[in-house]
């Protein structure tokens, strides 16, 4: 019988295990998702949605409280001024587990731990993220594309001194002198004319051609 065990120790000692569901809740506010064993996604999600009606209070005490466990003022900010905005209108139920699958080596059963978001916050978050991305595209000057801007990257050749256009080119640069072609040599072998082989002339000079 499971009387007054109401939480799982996760085999570790009270510290150790209060730093680590400080750490999945701290990455779970931070990312949004987290994924972790299902044991301790379980046990994470207990107090996040406990830190998330904190959250939802907005005073300075609950504030103060968040502060304790939750590493990072970044965190505590976001925690308070964009998550708990977007479960004004419900009451609990602010997380969901996601089974994965069995983990390769140990075979620990994995989990996804994500904040849930309504279709209208998601739409918003849409519409940010796009116009947003705007602002970025809008700061940088894009290459033109087509002939007109291939023209307009190619850097223009300076003429020489010496002239304009080909004559100029030709007072420019010195001419090269032509040198003569070395003789291609017939045959493989020197001093037998021809492509015959020295075999076959010793063959012929036996016989007595």
């Amino acid at each position: 019988m499971r009387h007054r065990k109401d939480h799982r120790k996760l085999s570790r000692t009270h510290s150790h295990r209060r730093a680590l569901l400080r750490n999945l809740v701290t990455s779970l506010i931070q990312h949004e998702r987290i994924e972790t064993t299902l044991a301790k996604a379980k046990e994470a999600r207990r107090v996040g949605e406990r830190m998330i009606t904190f959250a939802k209070r907005g005073d300075l005490s609950a504030r103060r409280h968040v502060a304790r466990y939750v590493h990072g003022e970044d965190n505590v900010k976001k925690l308070f001024d964009t998550v708990a905005p977007w479960y004004e209108a419900r009451n609990g139920g602010y997380t969901r587990i996601l089974k994965l699958g069995r983990r390769l080596g140990d075979a620990g059963e994995m989990a996804l731990l994500e904040l849930v978001k309504s279709p209208e916050v998601r739409e918003k978050l849409r519409r940010e993220a796009e116009a947003a991305a705007k602002e970025r595209k809008g700061g940088k000057t894009a290459p033109s594309r087509g002939k007109g801007g291939a023209k307009a990257a190619e850097p223009v050749e300076t003429q020489p001194e010496g002239g304009t256009g080909e004559a100029g080119e030709k007072k420019a640069r010195p001419e090269r002198e032509e040198r003569p072609k070395p003789e291609r040599r017939r045959g493989l072998f020197p001093g037998i004319g021809g492509s015959k082989s020295p075999t076959r002339a010793r063959q012929r000079g036996k016989s007595g051609e």
